[in-house]
């Protein structure tokens, strides 16, 4: 998948989270999902962009890591949604899949990054 597929599919996911988060109850405990989801799910296309202008290597590593974390966290409220029965499973179960997918391409490139760092630094160390 390329940086911009990705780009367009974490900001996809962004935004049907959004939609998603329009759907939920409005009491107490619906506000409260919301409000987690939502800067969760957000937070998954803006710093996935972040990784995309990272100046360094290290940077870009570290981006890639907070990108999986909320994707994951992502998936815990898309969990509790379900579980609690806020909104039926059919709805939600799409959206806990993309963040299922998306936590592990970002831990794949992460552990792909990190390698390619070591082997650079390696290769230098040779000189």
């Amino acid at each position: 998948m390329t940086e911009r597929e990705l780009l367009d599919r974490t900001k996809q996911f962004g935004l049907r989270i959004f939609k998603l988060v329009a759907a939920l109850p409005q009491t107490i405990q619906g506000r409260a999902v919301a409000s987690q989801l939502i800067r969760s799910g957000t937070s998954v296309a803006a710093n996935y962009r972040a990784a995309c202008r990272a100046r360094s290597k290290p940077e870009f590593i570290a981006k890639l890591g907070v990108v999986e974390d909320e994707a994951d966290e992502s998936a815990f409220w898309l969990e509790f949604i379900i579980d609690t029965g806020l909104l039926g499973a059919v709805k939600v179960r799409p959206l806990l899949t993309e963040a299922g997918e998306i936590a592990a391409i970002m831990a794949s490139s992460k552990k792909s990054a990190a390698k390619s760092q070591i082997e650079n630094r390696k290769c230098c160390e040779d000189l």
